[in-house]
Formats: C-alpha cells, structure tokens, sequence
C-alpha cells in the first residue's frame, strides 16, 4: 500500500469511527463548548462543533471575540476550547492538517512556516486559549464531571530572555513552550484537584 492510500484509508476510518458516535445535538455541543468561555461571553462566542458525519462545522455564529470548539464525540472523556477570534485561522489550519493525517510536530512545523512566509496570518500580541476537560458533562445541569481548566497564551516568537519564564514545566508554574517559534506559548496548567 502506498503512503497514499495509507493516509486515505486512515481518514476513511477515522471519519467512519466519528460518524458512527453519537453526535450531540447542535444545543448539546454549543453547551458543552462554551464551558471553556467565561460567563460573560458565552452567549456571544462563535461555536464550532460537528455536523452527522463526524465533520467540523460552524454550529453557531457568534457576535463576540472567542472561538470555541465542542468536544469531540469520538474521543472518550470531555475536552473543549476557546480562545481568542485573532488565532482562528492558526487553528482551523491546525484541523485541517489534522483532518489530513499530519500528526504531532509535523503540523506546527508546517504551520510556522506558513506564518514565517506571511501566508498564515498569526496575532503578534498575546492571545488566550482556555482548555476544560472532565470525564463527562450533562448538557442539561451545565457541568462538568471532574473538571479541569488549563490556560495558553500564545506570545509569537517570545524567548526565556523576553518573558523571564522557564522553558521546562514545573508542577503548577507557568512556563514558555516553543520558545523563539511562531507558535510559542505560555503554559499555566494548575494542580489538579485531588
């Protein structure tokens, strides 16, 4: 089998595996993904989630600043994320990669390139990203089940010698990621709770 029809049978299955969970109604998904919102701007926040067959659409369009993304039925537990409306073009790039089989560093290699040569428009000053994950959430109660919530701050190009921050996590400290990239960001994961 070539690397291509490797690649194509992958998706194929993927997408079958995606489709054949249960994909939440529309309502049910915007709730979920919004958790990762603050609560003043959840009802304002453009939602991005799945339609029936697995694939990512617009479910709502917002009227705010964020971004958010619905969790993924094909994938067990709860993981959403919003973040800031400047970042969605680094991070639609970022799902369409994925949705094309390119995995881990691969994908942010190819996406500072693309910012590097200007076709790949990336904010130059901060811009949050809020993840919540949880074991399960109840659409109707609006929780999450063990909820955790971890913050990045994308700060293109910034260094240890910018910011002053370490480069290694430590146990509930924040920390700079890819430092010197176009993608590097800061970390600021919490203890999690016991």
């Amino acid at each position: 089998m070539t690397p291509t029809m490797l690649r194509t049978f992958g998706l194929l299955v993927l997408t079958a595996s995606v489709a054949q969970a249960q994909v939440p109604a529309p309502e049910a998904q915007i709730a979920g993904a919004v958790q990762a919102a603050p609560a003043d701007q959840r009802a304002t926040a453009t939602v991005v989630g799945f339609d029936a067959q697995g694939k990512h659409t617009t479910l709502r369009k917002g009227t705010g600043m964020l971004v958010c993304l619905a969790d993924d039925p094909a994938v067990d537990g709860f993981n959403v994320a919003c973040y800031h409306q400047d970042l969605q073009p680094f991070m639609a790039r970022g799902r369409a990669l994925a949705a094309q089989g390119t995995k881990g560093r691969g994908a942010e290699d190819i996406r500072w390139k693309e910012i590097a040569s200007g076709t790949l428009p990336m904010a130059k000053e901060p811009r949050l990203l809020t993840i919540v994950t949880g074991s399960a959430f109840d659409a109707a109660a609006g929780t999450v089940t063990d909820s955790y919530t971890r913050w990045v701050i994308y700060t293109p190009n910034a260094t240890a010698e910018s910011t002053g921050l370490p480069t290694t996590p430590a146990p509930g400290a924040p920390w700079l990621m890819f430092p010197g990239t176009p993608g590097a960001h800061i970390m600021i994961s919490p203890a999690r709770p016991k």
